[in-house]
This record gives C-alpha cells, sequence and structure tokens, in this order.
C-alpha cells in the first residue's frame, strides 16, 4: 500500500447536525480534517445527521445525511449511568449506513463518543478506527475503551497525551492532536481589549470561575457559546456584578474569530480533564494568549510564557494574577505555534500516516 487516494469513510457525531454547535469540538474536528484529507488527494465520505451541511470548500467530499432521534451526551449523565439508545435513535442509523459504505471503503473513521461503534470493532470485517473526543466521563465507556484498545490498540487515537491517561491501556497511546483551518484565522496583535471565554455553557466548563476573575478586576468578560444549561448559566449571571457578563452565544467560526481576535486574553477553566482544548488553539490562531488551568489538553497546548500562562487548577487567584502579565506575551508568537502544530495540514497528515501504516499491517 503506498500514499495513493484512500476511500474513507468519516461518522459524524450523533449529537446534532454538523452546523448545529451542539457536537462541540468535534465538530469543528470533523471539518478541518475533511479539508485536510481532500488536500491530501482522498475520497472523502461523511455520514451525519439530517440537517448537516458540508463545511465551506468541501463540495468534493460526498455527505450521507440520516434521521433520527439525537443521542443522550455521556457528559451530561452521571459517571456510572447505563448505556442509553433512545427508540428511533440516530446512532444505529448512521452505522447501518457507515458499515454499508465500509464494505468498499478503506477505513471508517469514527468521530462519536458512543458505545455501538466501540464495540463494534471487535465484531464486523470492516476496519474502524477512531478518535477518542473525551477523557473519562463514564465507567461504561472508559472501560469499553480500555478493553477494546488493548485488543487492537492501532485502531485507537487520541488528542493528547493527558486524555489518554484516563484510559487503562497497554501500549504507547497514537496522539494525534487536532488541526484547524488556519486561513479562517486571522491574527490581530492589538494588545488591549476585553478578557475572553469560549465553549459549551454548562458545568463543567468552569464558566464561573472565569467569571470571578473579571469581576475581581472589575473587567468585563466575553462569553462565547451554546447555552447547554440554561439554569446554570442564570446562575452565574445573578453571582456576578451587573453588566461583569457580555454574552455573545454560539458563532460560526467566520465571525468568532473576528471578535475573538479583540480580546487582550482567553481564559479556560475546565473543571474535567479536557481531551485537547478547540478555543484555546483557536485563539492563539488569532494571535490571543490563553491563561488555563493545568488540568487535561490544555496542559500540552500552552507554553507558560511564551503562548500565555498555566495556573493550577481551580486557583482564581491565580488566574487573576497571571491576567496582569498578559503584555509579557508576544501576540505572533501565538500564531506561529499554531501554525506549526495545530493547521489541517499537519493534523490530516498524522491520521493519514495512523490510517496508512495500519493498512500496510494488515495487507502484508
Amino acid at each position: 500500500m503506498t500514499n495513493s487516494q484512500l476511500e474513507l469513510v468519516l461518522v459524524s457525531t450523533p449529537i446534532g447536525h454538523l452546523g448545529s454547535g451542539a457536537g462541540g469540538g468535534v465538530e469543528l474536528t470533523l471539518s478541518s480534517l475533511i479539508k485536510g484529507l481532500l488536500d491530501l488527494g482522498h475520497k472523502v465520505i461523511v455520514v451525519a445527521p439530517d440537517g448537516s451541511d458540508l463545511p465551506t470548500g468541501c463540495a468534493q467530499a460526498e455527505i450521507k445525511t440520516i434521521k433520527g432521534i439525537d443521542q443522550p451526551s455521556w457528559q451530561h449523565q452521571l459517571v456510572d449511568a447505563p448505556v442509553i439508545i433512545p427508540n428511533k435513535g440516530v446512532l444505529p442509523r448512521l452505522w447501518d449506513e457507515a458499515l454499508e459504505l465500509g464494505k468498499t471503503a478503506d477505513a471508517v473513521l469514527n468521530f462519536s463518543y458512543d458505545w455501538l461503534p466501540i464495540w463494534l470493532t471487535q465484531h464486523v470485517q470492516v476496519d474502524l478506527f477512531h478518535l477518542i473526543s473525551m477523557g473519562h466521563v463514564s465507567h461504561t465507556m472508559t472501560s469499553l475503551i480500555s478493553e477494546v484498545a488493548c485488543l487492537n490498540p492501532s485502531r485507537f487515537a487520541f488528542h493528547t497525551q493527558r486524555q489518554a491517561q484516563d484510559y487503562s491501556l497497554n501500549s504507547d497511546p497514537i496522539v494525534v492532536g487536532n488541526g484547524f483551518d488556519l486561513g479562517l484565522y486571522q491574527v490581530q496583535l492589538k494588545e488591549e481589549g476585553p478578557i475572553g471565554w469560549a465553549g459549551r455553557i454548562a458545568p463543567e466548563k468552569g464558566l464561573e470561575d472565569a467569571v470571578a476573575v473579571a469581576a475581581a478586576l472589575e473587567d468585563r468578560l466575553v462569553v462565547w457559546g451554546l447555552i447547554e444549561d440554561s439554569d446554570y448559566a442564570s446562575a452565574i449571571e445573578n453571582s456576578a456584578p451587573q453588566g461583569t457578563i457580555d454574552w455573545r452565544g454560539f458563532l460560526i467560526t467566520s465571525e468568532l474569530q473576528k471578535q475573538l481576535g479583540s480580546c487582550r486574553v482567553l481564559l479556560n477553566t475546565p473543571k474535567w480533564n479536557e481531551a485537547y482544548g478547540n478555543v484555546v488553539v483557536e485563539a492563539m490562531a488569532c494571535g490571543v494568549p490563553v491563561i488555563a488551568y493545568d488540568r487535561g489538553g490544555p496542559g500540552e497546548l500552552i507554553t507558560s510564557g511564551v503562548t500565555g500562562w498555566l495556573v493550577p487548577p481551580d486557583d482564581i487567584r491565580a488566574m487573576t494574577s497571571a491576567v496582569s502579565r498578559v503584555e509579557e506575551i508576544n501576540r505572533s508568537a501565538c500564531r506561529k505555534w499554531v501554525e506549526r502544530f495545530a493547521s489541517k495540514e499537519a493534523f490530516a497528515k498524522r491520521v493519514e500516516s495512523w490510517i496508512i501504516k495500519n493498512i500496510n499491517n494488515r495487507d502484508e
């Protein structure tokens, strides 16, 4: 097998259609990879929930849309919750289509963090590959991923080493990072501006800590993201001095990067082990330094004193203090880091190498 054209089936998250924002960072990852794989000359077929659209510039790809009820997110269930697949759920229907396409494709790449596709790995002849999008949030999922990955280590890849450490693996993990279409992000070198925060508005993202930092500095916090938990958002709003939070909602990348780039700093405050940290890289792609808790993926993305600052997890005082040091960061250095490590081209090549290596081993 050489680096000739591959036919690859990419299976999207069953949590919302592509473009809705409900799929969180998986949507951004998938969009970047589609573009990167097309640029490398591969044939790409996307299987996604009904209502999904291909990203701009991906007309060469093919998309199959499937009707069905959204799958519940593991992020919003108890850690010991059982597997739940709704009646008329979209998840099994996505995989009916994916497995049929996989009969003639070179590989099927799964982006959904769900029980069914992981379990299928050992029970079908189609070559399934899994890019795991989260760390430990469910005993059921962690156990299954650990078990199947130990039996099929080459079929699993992770975004960061820290994420992979959540799983019991018997070999070094395959780490592919992530990638972004940098043509969509414009660098802004102006150092003045508000404090920013971006992410899903849900408890595991720790927005209340960023609000506390802004309140302590008597500053304004601009917040972008889909409100998943309205009670949580209201509680934060009521706890802060009036005018502290400037809610901007969920924005498409072109508008988000324009507004994000005008910030003097982005705060990243996860309460859980982030697999990667897309918004961290999006901010740096715009030249914005990031102050983040040294927890999960962001701890591998930020170099203190170069692209921002890492502070101890949950230490609001340390984060508040670090904001005063942001002017020490060269905003151009933030962009250069992203160009070197997180472009869509670099990401697609890492994924391509992972898949081709497995196909070569299979064919020997």
